[in-house]
């Protein structure tokens, strides 16, 4: 065994190095900022210890901005699961078409976010938008409407541009779920009689939660750190109305170069999706035992 050693990790090395130097010392550095009044504005960097952290904790500001965070995620991860879960069900069944509709499914996924926000933002624009014109001449508005610089509807078109990202990547994990579950389990069920909502909630449901609970556990971790739609949409308005504690970090980080301080948000949003990562695993655990 002790022979075996020095030759794996003489062929881990480069692994373990692209660790160390892109996860390891980039989290290490920024919880050492965090307890440092660090700012390029100021030549000194004194040590505060827990003073940025209580700060944050103590400021209405950072409450509010997790309550739209709180908001955003629970509404972005209800509509991917409820509409990837949708498509899921639909894929799985033999229709033609179904590859072609599987392959177009990865479309809007294999776009980067920037791009996709790019494109909502086209479409969403108040001036010559698409939308816009769409509503217009259904009847629905009577003049073109600015939906990104107004509430409530800067923080459902974020939503919306953001499900539409998302949902092929849980889709496809859920389907893959579902063609696992064996064809005799869906025989049996229609044999003694099960509709197929009977199916759907006692049968597939049930052996499907494994998946969905994986499937919600990562789309939850993405919608609590998500940054780049918010970015390219909105920039965290109208006011503060889009700013969710990504685009905060970026903000107190790079505008205001409070680098103590944006580093201290980030170990809190570390903390939060850990807490978030920990809750699953416990439940799934728990539904293995």
């Amino acid at each position: 065994m002790k022979n075996n050693f020095w030759p794996a990790l003489g062929f881990l090395s480069p692994a373990l190095l692209v660790i160390l130097v892109t996860i390891v010392f980039p989290f290490g550095y920024a919880f050492f900022l965090s307890f440092h009044k660090w700012n390029l504005k100021y030549r000194d960097t004194p040590f505060v210890g827990f003073k940025n952290y209580s700060r944050i904790l103590g400021s209405e500001t950072f409450w509010e901005i997790v309550g739209t965070t709180a908001v955003f995620c629970v509404l972005s991860v209800f509509l991917i699961m409820t509409i990837g879960y949708l498509i899921a069900l639909l894929l799985n069944e033999e229709f033609w078409g179904r590859g072609m509709l599987r392959g177009l499914l990865l479309v809007p996924w294999g776009i980067p976010e920037v791009g996709n926000g790019i494109l909502w933002k086209w479409l969403l624009d108040p001036s010559f938008g698409i939308l816009n014109r769409i509503l217009m001449k259904i009847g629905l508005i009577e003049e073109y409407h600015s939906w990104l610089n107004s509430m409530p509807s800067a923080m459902f078109s974020v939503i919306v541009a953001y499900v539409w990202t998302h949902v092929p990547l849980a889709a496809l994990i859920i389907l893959a779920g579902l063609q696992s579950i064996s064809k005799e389990v869906k025989e049996a069920a229609l044999v003694d009689g099960a509709g197929i909502f009977d199916r759907l909630i006692l049968i597939t449901t049930p052996l499907l939660r494994p998946v969905l609970v994986v499937v919600l556990m990562f789309e939850t971790i993405f919608a609590l750190k998500v940054f780049d739609i918010i970015y390219v949409l909105t920039g965290g308005g109208p006011g503060r109305a889009t700013t969710v504690l990504g685009w905060q970090i970026y903000s107190r980080t790079f505008t205001n170069l409070a680098f103590g301080r944006g580093s201290a948000l980030a170990m809190l949003l570390g903390l939060l999706t850990l807490i978030v990562a920990v809750l699953y695993f416990k439940y799934l655990n728990k539904e293995e035992d």
